[in-house]
């Protein structure tokens, strides 16, 4: 087992790392930006090293910094949490040849899922069901043209690299096209350095379904359920559940099965997640993100699998020591992301926090590196907190996540707790009935 661990990330994700490792017996070490010095991450851990100022191309996507803070200190392993460097493979490798073990799945699999048509073909060898959509990138208007008569409208312009929505347009005819391909074009090269796009079938009323996994060095897969993520804004998620509302027991053990299998043929190790949009009784596969979701709190609450120590161990070379028939799925849990943001208009709002009150209770879990006193930078994402709550039942864990939204408190700065407490009394929410276009809507109506 590992001695050291640096945790290459900020926030309410390298607390959580950070906890992991102390229940572990392991020491930690926090890197940090100016800005970030006194950040709780900073104060909790065994040590700590200022890797560069406030913006993150300086501070926390600085690879040579990041790797002279692990030398200095005698860290033999590097967690990297999710953003910034998680799924850069390049990085990884750099960790590898250092002597470092980089705490995720081999820069291969990284680069592979890294390229959404690399990624996609690799699912397709692997037996995975994908959207419909072009064979590789479309360079030109005219091939873009050509791909979209063949697909079908309405068809979903995708940028090859990155997420989170960028470089992601729809085009409903070929009018709409040109447009929406120009458009996809110029936001990928400006937002990750690379402007190919590719194309997919825009699916109309999907669910987005993701499958945690498991996989450890010696072969052995397991999956850990999915997780409902359909509720959306702008392509980010905003609340997710464990289990789906909308999946039966034996889709869960059909598309789970599939996923494994995939897993194992590509020789993946460590934590993934594959993700599907699901309609009519159909999964497509869309992407895979080769590190630790946001939303893994929610699996956690409904296994009891703490998934940051399973990726440290897998790491450190232990097997899994379980199969499938050892997971046990209990219960109902729920994820809301919290912003520093107006609820309304979305605009991030950082600040300090005057005044905070996290709820607490049974089946009530709150990841934040939020306090009275602690001003929220306007550098890096919005996100401050998660709220995550577990219950007997759906209907249980919603009338537990509405008491904890009510006990919340974070004074000083707007953020999205009024969205989620609209959101938990909703009737299509209560029912479990929406899709991953319907926040929008709802957004629009109400907000």
């Amino acid at each position: 087992m590992f001695d050291k661990i640096l945790i290459a990330n900020r926030g309410e994700i390298a607390l959580r790392i950070l906890r992991a490792c102390k229940e572990m017996g392991i020491r930690t070490v926090a890197v940090h930006s100016t800005i970030d010095k006194d950040a709780m991450h900073v104060r909790l851990a065994d040590e700590a090293v200022c890797i560069g100022p406030a913006s993150a191309k300086a501070s926390y996507l600085n690879k040579a910094a990041i790797l002279s803070a692990a030398t200095i200190t005698g860290a033999d392993a590097i967690h990297p949490g999710y953003g910034f460097l998680s799924e850069n493979a390049d990085f990884a490798a750099i960790v590898e040849e250092h002597d470092i073990t980089f705490i995720g799945p081999s820069p291969a699999h990284i680069r592979m899922m890294g390229d959404k048509i690399t990624a996609k073909q690799a699912a397709l060898s692997a037996g995975l069901p994908c959207v419909p959509g072009s064979a590789g990138s479309l360079d030109t208007e005219e091939a873009a043209l050509k791909a979209a008569e063949e697909i079908g409208y309405p068809v979903l312009i995708k940028a090859t690299a990155g997420g989170g929505g960028k470089g992601m347009k729809a085009a409903h005819n070929a009018q709409e096209l040109a447009h929406s391909w120009r458009m996809a074009r110029s936001e990928a090269g400006a937002s990750f350095g690379n402007a190919d796009v590719y194309m997919e079938k825009l699916l109309l009323h999907p669910r987005h379904i993701e499958m945690q996994i498991l996989a450890d060095n010696y072969g052995a897969v397991v999956h850990l359920g999915e997780r409902d993520c359909s509720l959306q804004r702008r392509h980010q998620k905003v609340l997710e559940e464990a289990p789906s509302a909308a999946l039966t027991p034996e889709q869960r053990a059909d598309i789970g099965q599939v996923a494994c299998a995939a897993i194992a043929k590509l020789g993946y190790r460590n934590a993934g997640t594959i993700e599907f949009l699901y309609e009519d009784g159909k999964f497509y596969f869309i992407e895979m993100n080769t590190r630790l979701q946001v939303e893994h709190p929610v699996t956690e609450a409904i296994t009891g699998i703490d998934l940051v120590r399973e990726q440290i161990r897998i790491a450190a070379g232990e097997k899994l020591g379980y199969t499938q028939k050892d997971i046990k799925f209990t219960g109902h849990a729920m994820e809301c992301r919290i912003n520093a943001e107006d609820p309304q208009t979305f605009t991030p709002c950082p600040g300090l926090v005057t005044g905070y009150h996290p709820p607490g209770g049974l089946g009530v879990r709150v990841d934040s590196g939020l306090f009275a006193g602690y001003r929220v930078p306007p550098t890096y994402d919005s996100m401050v907190a998660k709220l995550i709550v577990h219950g007997a039942n759906r209907e249980q864990a919603i009338m537990r996540l509405r008491r904890a939204i009510g006990e919340y408190v974070i004074d000083g700065i707007k953020t999205t707790l009024p969205l989620h407490n609209r959101l938990v009394h909703e009737p299509d929410f209560i029912n479990g009935d929406y899709d991953i276009h319907w926040l929008e809507r709802f957004v629009g109506h109400k907000g």
